[in-house]
């Protein structure tokens, strides 16, 4: 990397409740580092105990960025986090200290490493009505999408409707594949030599962790702090409420489930999500992966 002139960075990735921030810490600790955030929740203010956000008196005195940069009702991009990303990853390297990007979104690591096409503007008209199909027939939206675009519809996960609304979108409106687009329009990182670190847990032992954390997260007062979120304002419909944990907390302070029920809905969707996220990573180009 001296010989040519790039700075080291490290990119920690895995599914939830793998390590990431464990391991982050301790090599930011070891190696002058600073902790910059890749998880699409946890640039949320006020998000907390659902995400597993670090407090201050956890991150030991390393430097933490892009967390809590955010009300809960802003839009944020993935194109905006990796503009964002790359100035604070400048600023870091010009420290001299070595950035260490951790988190689970996979979307925002690609777009901050890899660089994203310039696609069309959100249409909410589009949106909403694409949202609205999906409500009414579940699966219908990834079926469109394989018509259009086979090998955007065989990354996107059927159930990821977030996704599958903006690949349509994107189809709809430019009237080209959003895969054309994507390999055609990126523009890397430069300045960077990555290194990539994937965890690697083993199923079984990450399936109880996750479940426990589940009962942690609500016995430790997520319910609470959702109310608090919308005492102070927010709305309902606000993106982050989408999330795992949140969603639920939020139905159970509806009374359309229980406590119980709401846990345990938590834990098992928890359980699919790690799956998909562990999918993702694993063809992650020039990864190397390491035990949990």
């Amino acid at each position: 990397m001296d010989s040519q002139r790039l700075h080291p960075l490290v990119a920690i990735v895995g599914p939830t409740g793998s390590g990431k921030s464990d391991l982050a810490l301790c090599i930011a600790r070891e190696h002058a580092g600073e902790v910059v955030n890749c998880d699409s929740l946890q640039v949320y203010r006020g998000f907390n105990i659902g995400t597993a956000k670090l407090g201050m008196e956890d991150r030991q005195g390393i430097p933490h960025h892009l967390l809590d940069i955010l009300e809960p009702d802003e839009i944020f991009s993935a194109g905006e986090y990796a503009r964002r990303g790359r100035l604070t990853l400048q600023a870091i390297a010009s420290r001299g200290a070595l950035p260490v990007v951790v988190g689970g979104t996979g979307f925002y690591l690609r777009a901050l490493l890899d660089g994203l096409f310039e696609g069309p503007a959100r249409d909410e008209g589009l949106r909403l009505r694409l949202a609205a199909r999906e409500e009414r027939r579940p699966g219908s939206l990834h079926k469109i999408l394989g018509r259009f675009d086979a090998r955007a519809a065989g990354r996107i996960h059927r159930r990821d409707t977030q996704k599958l609304i903006r690949a349509l979108e994107v189809c709809l409106l430019s009237r080209k594949p959003l895969s054309d687009m994507f390999a055609s329009g990126r523009a890397p990182i430069e300045g960077f030599g990555v290194l990539k670190l994937g965890i690697h847990p083993e199923r079984g032992a990450l399936y109880r962790r996750l479940e426990e954390r589940c009962r942690r997260m609500f016995a430790g007062g997520l319910i609470d702090e959702v109310r608090d979120i919308l005492s102070r304002g927010c709305p309902e419909t606000a993106k982050p409420f989408e999330s795992l944990g949140y969603k639920q907390a939020l139905r159970h302070l509806r009374g359309e489930m229980t406590l119980a029920e709401a846990v345990a809905e938590t834990q098992r969707n928890t359980r699919r999500y790690a799956k998909r996220q562990w999918t993702w990573f694993r063809s992650l180009s020039e990864c190397r992966f390491v035990p949990a």
